[in-house]
């Protein structure tokens, strides 16, 4: 771990002393690594290219889907508890829905998720190596269908979920 020109016998450097701390009871910590991770290619390239694993982008993907889906659940049974609870005042449940979607758009959560969208919407092209159209400077993108995620907010709410009593739309979001 440290210098070779060291006295082995020596008091172990701050940085030795910190990677051990840091690795103190992790599986396979202190024994040798296996072929298969000794052969591993680490590079920029390898993690662009998801070579050891699934890519970040297809893992960021099923994040933003999983919280997309789990967000449409929550939106629904709340949506529908209001409208129970407004059910003979359609004004009523509108003024409600629609303080549930601003309370809801600055929550942690929508903040959270939106941190991964913007980084999905950074990184994607670069990671998937996307060409580029030399006479626009833009992405192109696969099948014509934009790989940007809509940023989720009250807005977002309203435009699944509208306050009008309407069916729940589906704004898309390529990947």
């Amino acid at each position: 771990m440290g210098d070779p020109r060291r006295d082995p016998a020596a008091e172990p450097t701050p940085a030795e002393r910190y990677l051990r701390e840091r690795t103190e009871g992790l599986p396979g910590a202190g024994r040798p690594l296996s072929e298969r991770a000794r052969l591993a290619q680490r590079s920029v390239e390898s993690y662009l290219t998801g070579a050891n694993n699934p890519p970040r982008w297809m893992e960021r993907v099923r994040e933003i889907d999983r919280a997309l889906a789990r967000e449409r659940r929550l939106l629904e049974a709340e949506r529908r508890a209001l409208r129970a609870r407004n059910a003979r005042d359609a004004e009523g449940f509108a003024r409600a829905w629609r303080a549930f979607a601003e309370q809801r758009g600055r929550s942690r959560e929508y903040r959270e998720l939106n941190e991964l969208i913007r980084a999905h919407n950074e990184w994607y092209p670069v990671e998937r190596n996307l060409p580029v159209n030399p006479r626009t400077g833009e992405w192109v993108t696969a099948g014509g269908r934009s790989f940007l995620r809509p940023l989720v907010g009250a807005e977002w709410v309203l435009r699944e979920f509208p306050a009008d009593g309407g069916r729940p739309g589906r704004s898309g979001g390529g990947g």
